[in-house]
């Protein structure tokens, strides 16, 4: 199992966090434009974890070089069954430089921007204490 689903599964934040490398691009389904950092990253898997029910990951798919990683995902949110893929992109220091989340079916992907955006102000609060730090 790699690291990183198992950081999840466990819902062990900390170290989520700490595999994400200083300038990593989180990439969400629901947002135009990427967020650059790790702190605003942390913060928005954060968000996540708290609004995703019933979240598992049902496969890997991994590069055998080692560098690229999908995540195949399901999960509930509000009332809505959603499954998605997370892509992660490692740095040369294994740490996660890329996250892009994929979701379906759009009832679910407009059930999780609306849950996130409930979310955000304390999203946000949570990046400005940490980049703060």
């Amino acid at each position: 199992m790699h690291p990183f689903r198992k950081a999840v599964e466990d819902r062990d934040t900390a170290a989520v966090e700490a595999l994400l490398a200083e300038d990593v691009v989180f990439t969400s389904p629901v947002a135009f434009k990427p967020y650059p950092g790790k702190a605003i990253t942390a913060a928005i898997l954060r968000g996540v974890l708290r609004v995703f029910e019933d979240f598992t990951y049902v496969r890997e798919i991994a590069d055998p070089g080692g560098r690229d990683h999908a995540l195949v995902f399901t999960a509930t949110v509000g009332g809505r069954r959603i499954q998605g893929c997370d892509f992660l992109h490692f740095d040369e220091d294994g740490k996660i430089d890329d996250f892009t989340v994929m979701v379906r079916p759009l009832s679910a992907a407009q059930a999780l921007a609306e849950a996130m955006g409930a979310q955000f102000e304390r999203i946000a609060r949570e990046a400005g204490e940490a980049a703060g730090a």
